[in-house]
């Protein structure tokens, strides 16, 4: 190559150089400058459950357009969940003395549809308010699993009614934990006003079984796993009391449940579970006594994390009538074949979810296949828990669910192949 050539080639890439820095500084400072610029309108809401009760919720929806939009209604999983599905509770940070704000799933999930083009509703809990508060014991003390479905329908309803949600257009519903139970009931109860369902962090089987997993078997895997590092079916008090993981899975510190204090300030291993007298806990004789009464006492009505009200249930949880009403629920297993053939179902779950299991989601996708289902797809993430944030194969942790999740469910939802396919059955 000539000189000539050479410096032409030379200032040719300075040029470009140059223009390549000023073009993405230019659009990376337009980005962050244009952060507060508002895409999304809410409208708050109160969903009248019955005669006298309501509850809070909020609709979002495009700042663009006239509308009206595709509508998608959320609905929480288990336990006192506000309409955001916030994960743990607003905590004053020691250090700054500011509020710290938990993860909130459904209203990032809400913000991403609705910057797309959706109308979204989500709605809190019948009897509970903000950070997890138990607005009215009876109510929460008195609810079922078919309150849960007919406030569901309820707002379904308030939703379709709403003049920015397109009522021409089917309604699709997004549920998460418990309620993947609830999604494909209404859908199958409401064939006219319901045609595509997402459930995230899936149940396939009866309550009992998956409480039995979270309290008992994954506890005792870890501690066989895990803690039993001489792989003699037993734990030290020490290996017991210096594990956060342990601490985090039975929710409390181990040696603390298992031993008894003196009187003269000494602690033993509590006679009750120490069956074999000795200063070990065997695993399967003594430990898992332990994790079986925890199990029990799951929806203990003192059980709470937010105080107590006398004489009223507040476990955060649930209560005994809710307990009772889920467990002669019919099994999701057996609901999902019926879901009618023109509804969509997508399937998405973490396969370090700890809660609800990604084999869940596997039953649930055997069953529409054999029932030959013909609009079905099954995604499941890798290192993601039962929030869709990156965990252990031991434990949920929250935080926000990553992008690539949010675009997965936009995609499916506005698969033009897919949905022209499932509208002309």
């Amino acid at each position: 190559m000539g000189l000539g050539n050479t410096m032409a080639t030379m200032i040719t890439l300075i040029i470009i150089t140059t223009y390549s820095f000023s073009l993405f500084t230019s659009l990376s400072l337009s980005s962050y400058a244009q952060q507060d610029l508002k895409v999304v309108k809410t409208k708050n809401l109160q969903i009248e459950l019955n005669e006298n009760l309501t509850t809070s919720a909020q609709l979002t929806f495009p700042v663009v357009g006239q509308g009206p939009y595709p509508g998608i209604l959320l609905i929480t999983g288990s336990g006192a969940e506000d309409m955001n599905e916030t994960a743990g509770f607003v905590r004053i940070n020691e250090t700054t003395g500011e509020k710290d704000y938990p993860p909130v799933p459904f209203f990032q999930i809400a913000q991403y549809l609705s910057e797309r083009g959706f109308a979204v509703l989500r709605y809190d809990k019948r009897g509970v308010g903000e950070n997890h508060t138990i607005l009215d014991a009876n109510v929460w003390g008195n609810l079922t699993i078919d309150d849960l479905k007919q406030d569901a329908e309820k707002a379904l309803e308030v939703m379709i009614q709403q003049p920015e949600v397109d009522n021409n257009d089917k309604i699709t519903i997004i549920g998460h934990s418990e309620g993947t139970t609830l999604a494909p009931r209404v859908a199958f109860d409401n064939p006219d006003k319901v045609n595509k369902i997402v459930l995230m962090g899936t149940l396939a089987q009866n309550m009992t079984d998956i409480l039995h997993f979270q309290t008992v078997t994954l506890p005792l895997q870890y501690a066989k796993e895990v803690l039993d590092k001489n792989g003699n079916g037993s734990l030290s008090l020490q290996e017991a009391s210096q594990d956060l993981v342990s601490e985090r899975l039975i929710g409390g510190n181990l040696s603390v449940i298992l031993t008894k204090n003196l009187p003269n300030g000494t602690s033993l291993l509590n006679p009750e579970y120490n069956r074999d007298k000795d200063t070990s806990i065997n695993i399967e004789r003594e430990l898992r006594p332990v994790l079986e009464q925890n199990e029990k006492a799951f929806f203990a009505p003192s059980k709470t994390g937010t105080g107590s009200i006398e004489g009223k249930c507040t476990n955060l949880e649930g209560c005994d009538k809710y307990e009772k009403s889920f467990l002669a629920f019919d099994l999701n297993l057996g609901i999902i074949g019926k879901v009618p053939p023109n509804t969509g179902v997508l399937i998405l779950n973490g396969e370090n979810d700890t809660q609800t299991p990604v084999q869940q989601a596997l039953l649930l996708q055997q069953r529409l296949t054999e029932v030959k289902h013909p609009d079905h797809t099954l995604i499941t993430y890798p290192n993601l828990g039962h929030e869709f944030h990156p965990s252990s194969q031991w434990f949920t942790e929250n935080g926000p669910i990553p992008e690539y999740v949010l675009r997965d469910i936009f995609s499916w939802l506005s698969d033009p192949v897919r949905s022209e396919g499932l509208h002309a059955k």
